[in-house]
């Protein structure tokens, strides 16, 4: 059958259901991906989807037409998922799309934890598979059996963090899971908390009643920030819709950059590991390195994407790594991202030191002045991130991820969209505010001319 080929992206498989991804593709890509990795057995949960369901059905039968038995751990978020591959050392299917839109489907694979299958390595191959539907020869007929993982989960989140911290500062905490696959696991993990808790649309529903799934809209956490200000919370927290991305409103009610998230929660676990080493992705402020450096740790940047993340962090042993974009990653869980693990340790770091978020972000604030990620619609993205390169031929051109330009005091970096005609820019100053404008309206006007 014909599949879309623009599902298969660089991080896993992702479309529109049922025009892009249906259970016609799902279970050729349940066979191919049984067939490819010559696996007999497949981890396999599920998000909250309209359509989850049959695309759960559809990919597992697949799996199991191959030879590979399917062990279901049920509707779980993306972070639980990576817990229960790493405990049963095997491979993986999670039938989410993550924060897209309700109409969205697709699939994140673990070959084995913390190793993912990407473009470069897999997906494509995936696709081969699916559009020639040459699968190895099998025999077997695979069986499917349940597991239920969230009380193991939930210990293992527990472990991470010292709780008695918690009782000496009894906290005043919000979260919205916006109707995504954090709220079950989130309630069970925090009622075992001395802290006041309050809960938004925790209950998963494909519906999305209330609000969107991507908390770096605006919209999808403007009703968190006022409650923060007008009922006095010390922090608020918000996930995306698979769980695996973490986002936090200060008690001020301001949103906190990934960047500072990462800078703030680096330095802080350099306290438990001294002297570690600390992932960041290129478009990070360089509050992140300076921060990570000046605790006596090693800030090690790499590019963009968590197969490329989870990689790294197993080849260099670091203890964390955070990108930009909400995905923070520990090495105490398998080098995966998790949502939860990093609201454990913000209010562990909140306790100890006994002071408010807004009093660590201001220090950045006065320092790193950034842009935010700002998207443009281009004809030509290759082409236009070659004439930016030659447009500063005077300043550090690095080509990790995009284009990089560095200057004593500014810098920015520029990436192609992996699925849209679209370029995406970060800049900083840590010169001044003025400064930051000035050159993201330079560069911008680059861009779009």
């Amino acid at each position: 059958m014909d599949v879309n080929p623009s599902i298969f992206k660089a991080y896993d498989i992702r479309g529109i259901y049922p025009t892009d991804l249906n259970e016609d593709a799902a279970y050729l890509i349940g066979r191919a991906f049984a067939s490819f990795l010559g696996v007999e057995k497949v981890i396999v949960g599920r998000d909250m989807r309209i359509s989850s369901p049959a695309i759960f059905e559809a990919v597992t039968r697949g799996l199991m037409d191959q030879g590979a038995d399917v062990v279901n751990i049920g509707m779980v978020s993306t972070d639980q998922y990576y817990f229960a591959c790493a405990t049963l050392g095997g491979a993986g299917m999670m039938v989410t799309a993550s924060h897209n839109p309700k109409e969205y489907s697709g699939f994140k694979m673990v070959r084995q934890m913390p190793y993912l299958l990407s473009g470069d390595e897999g997906i494509q191959d995936l696709r081969r598979l699916v559009e020639s539907e040459a699968f190895a020869t099998t025999t077997r007929k695979g069986t499917m059996t349940e597991l239920d993982f969230q009380a193991q989960f939930i210990e293992k989140m527990l472990s991470l963090i010292d709780v008695d911290l918690l009782k000496d500062r009894k906290l005043k905490v919000i979260a919205d899971t916006g109707n995504g696959m954090v709220g079950p696991s989130l309630q069970a993990l925090y009622e075992r908390l001395p802290i006041e808790f309050a809960g938004m649309y925790l209950d998963p529903d494909g519906n999305l009643p209330n609000h969107g799934l991507d908390p770096l809209q605006p919209e999808n956490r403007a009703e968190l920030q006022a409650r923060v200000v007008a009922e006095g919370f010390d922090i608020g927290f918000l996930f995306d819709g698979d769980g695996d991305r973490f986002f936090a409103v200060d008690d001020r009610g301001e949103f906190i950059s990934g960047d500072f998230l990462t800078a703030i929660m680096g330095q802080y676990l350099l306290e438990k590991y001294p002297a570690a080493k600390i992932l960041y992705d290129v478009r990070a402020s360089w509050a992140v390195p300076d921060l990570i450096s000046a605790k006596g740790g090693t800030p090690l940047m790499e590019r963009v994407g968590h197969a490329f993340i989870k990689q790294r962090m197993a080849l260099e042993d670091a203890v964390f790594a955070g990108e930009v974009t909400g995905h923070y990653y520990f090495k105490d869980f398998f080098y995966a991202d998790s949502g939860l693990l990093p609201s454990l340790f913000l209010m562990e770091m909140l306790a100890k030191r006994g002071i408010k978020m807004s009093d660590l972000l201001q220090e950045l604030e006065a320092k790193y002045f950034i842009s935010g990620e700002i998207n443009s619609k281009v004809a030509d993205v290759k082409g236009t991130l070659e004439k930016l390169a030659t447009q500063y031929p005077d300043a550090t051109i690095e080509r990790m991820d995009g284009v990089s330009v560095s200057y004593p005091t500014w810098h920015f970096n520029v990436r192609g969209s992996n699925t849209e005609p679209l370029i995406r820019l970060n800049l900083e100053s840590v010169a001044s505010p003025e400064e930051m404008v000035e050159k993201r309206d330079e560069v911008l006007g680059l861009i779009r001319s």
